[in-house]
């Protein structure tokens, strides 16, 4: 019973609160960019399945929470399902005015930016938190240069050593340590040409980072590519700096940005076969990082938060039908063509849709329970 009470306030409560957060700005982006196209909202929702409770407000649209908190939507007028499916029946019974008040009755424009407007909400809030996080606590950062070169690693059969300060990574300044750390370890086996300087000399070195797993705190195991360098805090010069809010800001703009590209290049890594698929995370593993970040404090959940909401945003970003990039895909196509797609086409893409994310839930989910299990 205690066992079971821990798992819950631990991991369950964290989770769903920091989920919750998040869908509640994707579905809020929504909802504020359509009700300012003109389109009428019907339903926003935080949960699927049953509701919980909820109100009613004066321009019709009922707010509520729903059993399953996996998620959320905004149901527009009009709209078949959460999935804003267009309901063509009920759209061509309709009058022209009242079309006008619907998702699909709107310009193309419109329709476009209603859409957008959830991923970029989870963008601009990883933005703000991290813009919070550096303008309130500030960061340690160290010079990218090397302490200690680990023997038998990429980075010794390289040629590098210790005193080396790393300038460059395939022609990008580089200003960290940390810097080092992001862009080797999402190239695992790519080989990197890393511009040092050496004796008031510069030269290029190139450099293979081995796939690597290691563990972290929690017992984690992360795959990662590593070179094998260290710094200390004589040779890195560790500091602490401080940020204005300006500063403070494009500081979140530069980390989302780096997540944003660490995570394309992970998935550029899965498809060819650098890293294995078995690092998805479904909803045990946020649940599982939710509570452990809760034990390191409220500043370490909130950076998860502003991690996660990239991650929302980048996942309904993705071109498949029931997601908003598929609308989004749905719109240039109709862009394209001077007219939308059939409603034949439309639903059977939505099916196709459908399947693909209900089977990559289902095999994040498998890795999830699989990793706690192994």
């Amino acid at each position: 019973m205690l066992a079971t009470a821990g798992f819950i306030t631990g991991y369950i409560i964290p989770f769903i609160l920091v989920l919750s957060l998040l869908v509640f700005v994707h579905e809020m982006g929504h909802y504020l960019v359509g009700r300012w196209s003109g389109i009428r909202v019907t339903a926003f929702s935080i949960g699927f399945g049953p509701e919980l409770f909820g109100f009613t407000d004066g321009h019709g649209t009922r707010w509520k929470l729903s059993l399953i908190p996996l998620g959320g939507y905004v149901k527009f007028y009009g709209d078949e399902d959460a999935a804003s499916r267009p309901g063509h029946e009920r759209l061509d019974a309709m009058t022209e005015a009242e079309r006008a008040q619907t998702l699909a009755g709107a310009a193309l424009w419109k329709r476009a930016a209603t859409v957008a407007a959830g991923p970029v909400a989870n963008f601009l809030l990883a933005i703000a938190i991290f813009a919070v996080l550096f303008g309130v606590y500030g960061r340690m950062i160290a010079d990218p240069v090397v302490s200690e070169v680990r023997p038998d690693s990429a980075a010794a059969e390289a040629g590098l050593q210790p005193g080396d300060r790393l300038m460059a990574l395939d022609g990008s300044k580089i200003r960290t340590f940390d810097d080092v750390r992001r862009y080797v370890s999402v190239r695992p086996e790519a080989r990197i040409i890393v511009t040092i300087e050496r004796g008031g000399k510069e030269m290029d070195v190139p450099v293979v980072p081995r796939r690597s797993e290691i563990t972290d705190q929690f017992g984690n195991k992360i795959e990662m590519g590593l070179i094998g360098i260290v710094t200390n805090e004589q040779s890195g010069n560790f500091r602490h700096v401080t940020y204005t809010p300006v500063q403070a800001v494009h500081q979140g703009v530069i980390e989302t940005g780096q997540i944003i590209s660490g995570t394309f290049r992970y998935i550029g890594n899965l498809v060819t076969g650098r890293m294995k698929a078995d690092q998805l995370g479904g909803p045990v593993r946020v649940a599982q990082a939710s509570g452990q970040m809760a034990t390191l404090g409220i500043a370490a959940v909130i950076q998860l938060a502003a991690v996660l909401s990239v991650s929302i945003g980048l996942l309904n970003l993705m071109p498949v039908p029931v997601l908003d990039g598929g609308h989004l895909l749905f719109y240039a196509i109709e862009a394209v063509r001077g007219k939308p797609l059939g409603a034949g086409a439309q639903e059977v893409a939505f099916r196709i849709g459908l399947a693909m994310v209900l089977s990559l839930m289902v095999f994040a989910t498998w890795n999830d329970i699989s990793n706690l299990i192994g």
